[in-house]
């Protein structure tokens, strides 16, 4: 270049099939230069959007439209010293180059210019080359230059510049570029741009703290808008949203018209659990870029988070219509498709995501899903297959659906094996075996000693085939569309509970499968049930609910914890639930905080009445400041034993041994300031426990069936009150036990209606509704769950649940319903019912009054 430099300007003839986008991209690589630093990033990144179209990750789209490649970096197209083709090129751009550099160094557009203008020159042409993305080139003609001055500055940061452009997959690439950009910061200290590139390179390395170390001096010598959104971005990386957030709303007080710090902004309440201010964010962004893809797409998953299906399809159908190729959104959609219980659709958007990414895992996963759940086996399974043959490289991190595919392929081998046995004959919780169960419950990776694979699809038992609703003879249509209206009562109104209508169905079945073997029961019939013959006993009024649930989302193990090794159970299982942890909050059960900070309180001031007696008065002041969770770290100082955190249990008082008390739940408080706490509660099923909630709820449902055969006598109002009492009493204790490893509520619910309409009573009355303020402050609403497990005893939970269910004497219409038992014997029998249309039942006009 040195020689072709001194040749006559026009010496050179241009080559007709010169293309206009690289002369563009030169020009692009003067226009970048422009900012001083950041410099040459806009060249590469604008050329990985080219290749790979827009972003489906929101870290590759916020690296996609800013206005730094920060956190990626791209290896050179070619290899100047290795191709021919390339000096080729490089040869016939040689005047443009020069043409440009010529600018470049009479405007001094480049980082640390000289006040020589020959040296000046020599530079501008390297940045040039670095620009066309021609490192290695760029990297020889700064060391010459280095050779003969080696402290000049621009050409140290220029050859550190493109050291990291060539790839930082090459860990030697990284270390030069490290290693010179911090001796230019050696001899130029005050220079953020130099901060901030050596970060763009330490990020992706995983160095992050260095890298935020970087910024934050970056900062203190220019603060500006950019800087704090790229430090915003790293902390968002580290999961600190909390300081991530300050970073973006610095970064957009000092420039507003920002849609991707504003969508990342949201993004920091989104993952903290604060969805309407999340929401609120999103629309911004939309405001300030009407056609953001990304922020439809998270939009819709926050309207989805929310439970609110109708506003979450109409956001993910708009960033569709943006781009019907937008994987993630489709990938998005279609898992809320899934869990809204609309299969047959949510399929139509996993097998496009596949189309257009044949490995993405998830959709793989998710087709696998729906297909068995439709209970199409043969596809079902294919796709699984495909799923597991996908292992991670070593030292990759499995995902999540290579993890769970394998538990998900023997079940689906399991129920298939089963679609035409009676369901009277057979129990899934001793079929299956011991190991298998634990493993899946626990979300445990598949590496069980000695398993024996579930038999392979046998070619006799077919798929299950679509029925249509009017198939159905009138009276199952009438019980079909009774049981959705059932199911539907079941719904939390509460933030974060998506409405399913398959679950809606199933467990509408349920319930009045429920009422019927109840009704049947205190009229001394027996049951059939595991392949016997005798009186129902109350687990087997719990096991119709638990057939339901399990086959309305085989994807869940909804297990018998009981039924579980012996060992693992001797163990202990727990059924945990994080309220807060670290900066995340769970809003489900935002409204129980309140209740459980009281009870934490006072067992607190018990604690130290006994063991802290001299400072208890001063314990006692400083509790009368405590409002929320936060509030009880520095009480937790007051005593060495509780410094670290603490624990408290709940006690649940029996009935059957008056003054006799069990184990509740666990509330859990860990950490040492506010954003790093965990604020927890579990319930452990250990063997003990479950013997002393089973004797209780024995003689509960002796008493309930005793009670019930003398209402079936005589239905008097005294005796009603009772049994309906006794069933919200049973199911209390059931509720305290959480004896299943998935599903304890809404089957304890479906339980609960069930039995209450055999005794002559319907629950005509919803599960009071969620109101949430914008600032996410307080609920109004109940979980049915944490009422019993809040609750100070069976009377109180009876009360409270009452007080909703507005409950009223059955309609004499449910006593001409078919047998749910006998309508829908087999798997094959519920997985049809489950995907039949349900439009249907909204033209029908069902009399239960």
């Amino acid at each position: 270049l040195r020689a072709v430099k001194m040749a006559p300007a026009g010496g050179l003839a241009w080559g007709p099939w010169v293309s206009l986008a690289v002369l563009a991209l030169v020009a692009r690589a003067v226009l970048a230069l422009t900012e001083r630093y950041p410099a040459l990033s806009l060249l590469q990144q604008e050329r990985h959007r080219q290749r790979h179209g827009p972003a489906g990750e929101w870290a590759e789209q916020y690296s996609a439209e800013c206005d730094s490649s920060f956190l990626h970096f791209h290896e050179s197209d070619c290899d100047i010293g290795g191709s021919s083709s390339c000096e080729s090129m490089l040869s016939l751009n040689t005047e443009k180059i020069l043409s440009q550099a010529k600018l470049l160094a009479e405007q001094k557009r480049f980082p640390f210019a000289t006040d020589n203008d020959n040296t000046n020159e020599e530079l501008a042409i390297a940045y040039v080359l670095i620009g066309n993305g021609l490192y290695d080139e760029a990297i020889r003609h700064f060391s010459t230059m280095l050779q003969e001055e080696p402290e000049l500055v621009s050409a140290i940061y220029g050859r550190g510049i493109a050291y990291g452009k060539k790839g930082l997959h090459d860990m030697k690439n990284a270390e030069l570029a490290l290693f010179e950009l911090s001796r230019v910061i050696s001899l130029e200290p005050d220079h953020p741009e130099v901060f901030e590139q050596r970060a763009e390179i330490l990020s992706p390395l995983g160095r992050i703290s260095e890298a935020l170390s970087d910024l934050t001096k970056a900062i203190q010598l220019q603060p500006s808008a950019r800087l704090y959104r790229h430090r915003g971005t790293l902390y968002f990386i580290s999961e600190d949203y909390a300081t991530a957030h300050e970073d973006f709303q610095h970064s957009l007080e000092l420039n507003k018209n920002q849609p991707i710090a504003m969508l990342y902004k949201g993004l920091t309440f989104f993952h903290r659990g604060l969805l309407k201010e999340a929401i609120e964010s999103f629309k911004e962004a939309l405001k300030q870029k009407a056609d953001f893809i990304d922020a439809y797409k998270s939009l819709g998953q926050a309207y989805r988070e929310l439970g609110n299906f109708d506003a979450a399809t109409e956001s993910f159908q708009k960033a569709l219509l943006l781009n019907q190729n937008h994987v993630q959104t489709l990938q998005l959609k279609g898992m809320m498709l899934y869990h809204h219980g609309s299969l047959d659709e949510a399929l139509k958007n996993f097998k496009r995501c596949l189309q257009l990414e044949p490995y993405n895992e998830v959709c793989q996963y998710m087709k696998g899903l729906s297909h068995v759940a439709m209970g199409q086996f043969y596809e079902g399974i294919k796709a699984q297959t495909k799923v597991m043959l996908n292992d991670p490289l070593p030292g990759q991190k499995a995902s999540p659906e290579y993890l769970k595919v394998k538990y998900l392929r023997e079940y689906s081998r399991y129920l298939h094996a089963h679609l035409d046995t009676p369901l009277t004959e057979y129990n899934t919780d001793t079929d299956l075996p011991g190991n298998f169960k634990d493993h899946w419950a626990k979300n445990l990776p598949f590496l069980i000693e000695n398993y024996e694979e579930q038999p392979g699809l046998q070619p006799h038992i077919k798929d299950v085939l679509f029925q249509n609703f009017e198939s159905y003879k009138p009276d199952v249509q009438e019980l079909i569309c009774v049981a959705d209206h059932l199911g539907s009562m079941m719904q939390y109104e509460t933030p974060g509970f998506l409405p399913n209508k398959r679950i809606h169905r199933a467990m509408g079945l349920a319930t009045l499968e429920v009422m019927q073997a109840v009704q049947r029961t205190w009229a001394n019939s027996k049951v059939r049930m595991n392949g016997k013959t005798r009186l129902m006993q109350w687990r087997d009024m719990f096991d119709i609910a638990v057939k339901w649930r399990r086959i309305a989302d085989p994807d869940q193990p909804v297990l018998w914890l009981d039924q579980m090794p012996a060992r693992s159970l001797s163990r202990g299982f727990n059924n945990h639930i994080n309220l807060i942890r670290g900066q995340v909050i769970n809003m489900r059960y935002l409204e129980y905080f309140e209740k459980i900070l009281h009870f934490i309180k006072d067992r607190i001031l018990v604690y130290h009445g006994a063991n802290n007696p001299k400072g208890l008065l001063e314990v006692r002041e400083a509790l009368e400041k405590v409002h929320k969770v936060e509030d009880l770290l520095p009480i937790m100082k007051f005593n060495s034993k509780t410094r670290d955190g603490f624990t408290v249990n709940t006690k649940v008082p029996s009935l059957k041994d008056q003054g006799k008390e069990y184990d509740g739940f666990t509330i859990t408080i860990t950490g040492d300031k506010v954003g790093n706490i965990l604020f927890s509660v579990e319930t452990q099923t250990t063997e003990e426990r479950t013997q002393l909630y089973h004797a209780e709820i024995d003689a509960l449902y002796k008493d309930l069936t005793a009670k019930g055969k003398v209402l079936i006598l005589s239905a008097e109002l005294g005796e009603v009150d009772a049994v309906c009492n006794l069933i919200l009493s049973l199911v209390y204790y059931f509720y305290n036990l959480m004896p299943l490893s998935r599903g304890s509520s809404v089957i304890a619910y479906s339980v609960i209606m069930g039995a209450l309409m055999a005794s002559g009573k319907e629950v005509s009355g919803k599960i009071p509704k969620g109101k949430a303020s914008m600032k996410i402050s307080k609920y109004t609403s109940s979980l049915v769950d944490f009422e019993a497990m809040t609750a100070p005893g069976s009377e109180a939970f009876s009360k409270i649940a009452r007080s909703w269910m507005n409950l009223k004497s059955i309609s004499p219409f449910y006593k001409s319903l078919p047998s749910v038992s006998e309508t829908f014997p087999t798997l094959r029998t519920m997985i049809e019912v489950l995907n039949t249309d349900s439009s249907h039942c909204l033209k029908k006009t069902i009399v239960v009054v």
